[in-house]
């Protein structure tokens, strides 16, 4: 059940940003999954990683639990590994803001096979030229590819699709 301690709960919680990409909130990308207070008066707050080996969870965690012990909740961080997290989670908003960051948002829906296989033509986000080549399947951080633009020749992280 939805309560106004909760929604207020949810409101602080979605305010911690990731660590890894900084301009991203955890509920633009997705992965702040739900808020609830508990019987007892705790705030249950429900996470779930991009990844089950995202060296920055336990960063995330502990952001959300101290954010939301400052706002004067008695915070309960509970990891959800299923479903799984996929980059279709993350919400137009944090779209927005990777592209405004640099970075090229996901292209495809992550039940595209060829998400997973293949090459992914890309725009470049400085002049969205098409006319783009991966670099490295591995950018600045394990969820993100390095691209180059053949137009403008800048380079760019391309935030994968998973």
């Amino acid at each position: 059940m939805v309560t106004v301690v909760s929604s207020i709960a949810w409101d602080v919680a979605a305010e911690v940003t990731d660590p890894e990409i900084p301009m991203l909130s955890i509920a633009d990308l997705g992965i702040l999954r739900g808020v609830k207070t508990l019987d007892d008066g705790k705030t249950e707050v429900s996470i779930t990683p991009t990844y089950s080996g995202c060296p920055a969870v336990m960063a995330i965690e502990m952001s959300v639990s101290a954010t939301l012990a400052k706002a004067g909740f008695d915070p309960i961080i509970k990891r959800v590994l299923s479903p799984a997290w996929t980059t279709d989670w993350i919400t137009p908003r944090g779209r927005e803001k990777l592209l405004a960051a640099g970075i090229a948002p996901p292209v495809k829906a992550s039940n595209s096979i060829h998400a997973l296989f293949g090459e992914t033509q890309v725009n470049c986000p400085q002049c969205g030229s098409h006319e783009t080549e991966r670099v490295s399947e591995f950018g600045s951080t394990a969820c993100k590819a390095l691209y180059r633009c053949q137009s403008c020749a800048e380079p760019f992280d391309y935030f994968k699709c998973i």
